[in-house]
C-alpha cells in the first residue's frame, strides 16, 4: 500500500468517525436492520458481517460520490446522478429509491423514518476499507467449462451432483458486470434457422412477462412500480401499442389471469408483500377498476433479500401459488430452538421452514384464489424461487431457483426443478440433497438425507430467473414441433464467478414431464469477463409462437421467431 494511499485511508476513517458522532440515530440498532434487510446484497467491510456482493460495498459510504465502487456494475441511472452520499441523501433514496434516482435497480424502500434514521447512522461509522478490501476480491480469471467463453446456441450442458467440489475450492469471487452500451457490430446467437430482433425498447427495467389471451404483452416493471401492456399483430415486429395499465406498485412481479382460458376475470400481480388484483376485461390497456388485496401480508420481514414473488395457478384453478426468495445468503445467526421447538415449529411451517427474519421466506406458498384458505407453505428450503410456473399438460409446479453464494466458484448450482408439495429442497442447512453447508455445520442433523435433489442442476451463480412452457403449436411465428412442451428459462448472470456465466436464454427438452439437462438457446450478451449489455429476466410464449424476452439491463425486450 503506498503511503499516500495509506494517507488518504486513514483522512476517509478520520472523516467516517467525525460523520459517525454527529449523526442522529440509534447505530446499533441501525446495525440489526441493515443484517435483516441490506446484508443480502451490501459488504460492509466489519468482521464477522456477510461480504455481500449484489450490490456495491458500503464500508466508506458517507462522503463519497454514487457509483464510486470500482469494478461494480452500477445501473446507467446511478452513474449518471451526480449524487453524494450523505444523511440527507442518503434518507432521500431509501424512502424511494426510484424518486430520488429514475431507473435505479434498488427495488426497495425503508418507510419508516426512524429506521432510515438508524440505518444512515449505522452506515456513517464505517470506515473505508483498503484496494484489497472486499470489493476488489477476485478469483483467477482462467475459463472454465461453465463460463461465458463456452456458450453458443445448441451447446448442451449436464451438471450431476456426483461431480460438486468441496465448499471453498476455489476463492468466492466478487465479481459484478458493469453494463455497458451495446459495443457496435455486438449480435445475439440463435439456433439456425431462427432470428431475433429488438421488439420493444426504452422500457424501465423489463422483468416478469405474461401474455393476455387476446395476445396483449404485460410487462412488470419492477424497479419503476409499473405494469406495462403492449399490443401487436401476429407476426409483427413491434408493438403498435405501449401502455402503463397500474403505476405507483411496491416491487410488482409476479403477474397471472384468473381464471384460465380465453376470459379471465382478473389480473393478479405479486408485490413485495402482498398479492392484489385487477378487475379485467379483454383488451383492457389500463386497469378497469382499484385494485383489490388478496393477500395483506406474506412475510413478517419482507424487506431484507430477495424482492421478488411469483404468481401461478394450478389447472383446476382452485390454488394460487406464491414464490417467496430468502432474505439473506445462508440465514447465518438464526436463534437456536430445541429438537421440541423445531417440531412445532415444523409442524405449522413445513419441514426445514427456517425462523426468525426468514419467517415464511424461501419457500413456495400456497392459498385459494380469494386468499380465503389458510396461507401456507407448499414446499419449503428453495433459496429464490424467482419463477414458478405450473406444467400445462399435468399440472406439476416448477420453480426457477438461485441458490446459496460464497461457497466458491461452483457452489451452489442453481436449477429448475418440479416441485414437490411437503417438500424441503435444503435451504439453509443443505444443498442438493445430503451436502451440509459449512456454514451451519451440525446444526441440523434431522435433516440428513431429507433434501430433495431437484431435477436439472445449472452452472452455479447463472441466477435462473423466470420460466415457461413452450406451448405454440400454431402461429405464424411457432416453433418446430420438437420445441412443444419444452421448458425455456432465463439466466440473469453471475456475480459470485471469477469466470462470468449466465446472461443468455437456455431450452430444457422435457420427455414425458422429465428433465435432465438443458442447453444454450440465446447467447451473446457477454462483452467479456467485467462487462455485459444485455441481463435476460422475463420469457413469454406469444401468441403467434415467438418467443419473448426481457432486458432488464437494456430496457429492451427480444422477439425470437423462425426465419422467414
Amino acid at each position: 500500500m503506498t503511503r499516500l494511499f495509506r494517507s488518504s485511508l486513514i483522512a476517509c476513517a478520520a472523516a467516517a468517525v467525525a460523520q459517525a458522532a454527529d449523526t442522529p440515530g440509534d447505530s446499533a440498532h441501525g446495525r440489526v436492520l441493515f443484517q435483516q434487510s441490506c446484508s443480502l446484497c451490501h459488504g460492509t467491510g466489519l468482521p464477522g458481517m456477510p461480504p455481500g456482493g449484489q450490490g456495491p460495498l458500503l464500508a466508506g459510504v458517507m462522503g463519497r460520490a454514487a457509483a464510486a465502487v470500482p469494478s461494480f456494475g452500477y445501473s446507467r441511472a446511478l452513474r449518471g446522478s451526480n449524487l453524494t452520499w450523505d444523511a440527507a441523501t442518503l434518507d432521500r433514496f431509501l424512502t424511494a429509491p426510484q424518486n430520488a434516482v429514475p431507473g435505479t435497480l434498488m427495488v426497495v424502500a425503508v418507510p419508516s423514518a426512524d429506521d432510515r434514521r438508524d440505518i444512515i447512522a449505522f452506515l456513517s461509522t464505517l470506515a473505508p476499507v483498503s484496494a484489497q478490501g472486499p470489493e476488489s476480491v477476485k478469483g483467477p480469471a482462467a475459463p472454465s467449462s461453465g463460463d461465458w467463453r463456452n456458450d453458443a446456441p445448441g451447446v448442451k450442458h449436464a451438471y450431476q451432483v456426483a461431480d460438486l467440489p468441496p465448499p471453498f475450492s476455489t476463492e468466492s469471487a466478487g465479481n459484478s458486470p458493469s453494463v455497458v452500451d451495446r459495443p457496435e457490430g455486438a449480435r445475439l446467437s440463435v439456433p439456425a434457422g431462427f432470428s431475433v430482433e429488438a421488439f420493444a425498447t426504452g422500457l424501465r427495467g423489463p422483468r416478469r412477462l405474461l401474455v393476455a389471451p387476446n395476445g396483449d404483452l404485460f410487462v412488470a416493471e419492477t424497479g419503476a412500480g409499473n405494469i406495462r401492456v403492449l399490443r401487436s399483430s401476429p407476426g409483427q415486429a413491434h408493438p403498435d401499442s405501449n401502455d402503463v395499465y397500474a403505476r405507483g406498485l411496491e416491487g410488482p412481479f409476479g403477474l397471472a389471469f384468473y381464471p384460465s382460458g380465453p376470459n379471465p376475470q382478473w389480473l393478479y400481480v405479486g408485490l413485495l408483500n402482498q398479492v392484489i388484483r385487477y378487475p379485467y376485461h379483454n383488451g383492457d390497456r389500463a386497469a378497469a377498476g382499484e385494485a383489490q388485496v388478496v393477500v395483506p401480508r406474506l412475510a413478517p420481514h419482507p424487506r431484507g433479500g430477495h424482492t421478488t414473488r411469483d404468481l401461478a395457478f394450478s389447472l383446476d384453478g382452485t390454488r394460487m401459488f406464491i414464490s417467496l426468495g430468502s432474505g439473506s445468503n445462508v440465514a447465518q445467526g438464526l436463534a437456536v430452538k430445541s429438537p421440541e421447538e423445531i417440531h412445532g415449529w415444523e409442524a405449522e411451517h413445513g419441514l426445514g421452514a427456517a425462523w426468525d427474519a426468514e419467517t415464511n421466506r424461501a419457500v413456495i406458498m400456497v392459498t385459494d384464489p380469494e386468499g380465503k384458505a389458510p396461507l401456507h407453505n407448499f414446499a419449503t428450503g428453495i433459496r429464490n424461487p424467482v419463477g414458478i410456473a405450473v406444467d400445462p399438460w399435468n399440472g406439476e409446479l416448477w420453480c426457477s431457483t438461485n441458490e446459496r453464494d460464497a461457497l466458491g466458484d461452483n457452489l451452489v448450482p442453481d436449477y429448475v426443478t418440479h416441485v414437490q408439495e411437503g417438500g424441503f429442497y435444503g435451504w439453509p442447512w443443505y444443498y442438493l440433497g445430503n451436502h451440509e453447508d459449512p456454514r451451519h455445520a451440525g446444526e441440523r442433523p434431522d435433516l440428513a438425507g431429507k433434501a430433495i435433489v431437484p431435477d436439472v442442476l445449472l452452472q452455479s451463480h447463472s441466477a435462473s430467473l423466470q420460466l415457461a412452457f413452450y406451448t405454440a403449436t400454431s402461429g405464424v411465428a411457432a416453433f418446430p414441433s420438437d420445441y412443444h412442451g419444452d421448458i425455456f428459462a432465463c439466466e440473469h448472470g453471475s456475480w459470485n464467478r471469477a469466470t462470468r456465466t449466465g446472461s443468455k436464454v437456455i431450452r430444457i427438452h422435457l420427455q414425458n414431464g422429465v428433465a435432465s439437462d438443458y442447453e444454450d438457446f440465446m447467447t451473446g450478451f457477454i462483452v467479456d469477463n467485467s462487462h455485459v449489455w444485455g441481463r435476460p429476466v422475463g420469457v413469454a410464449v406469444a401468441n403467434d409462437g415467438a418467443l419473448i424476452v426481457s432486458d432488464d439491463a437494456g430496457d429492451v425486450l427480444w422477439r425470437i421467431a423462425p426465419s422467414k
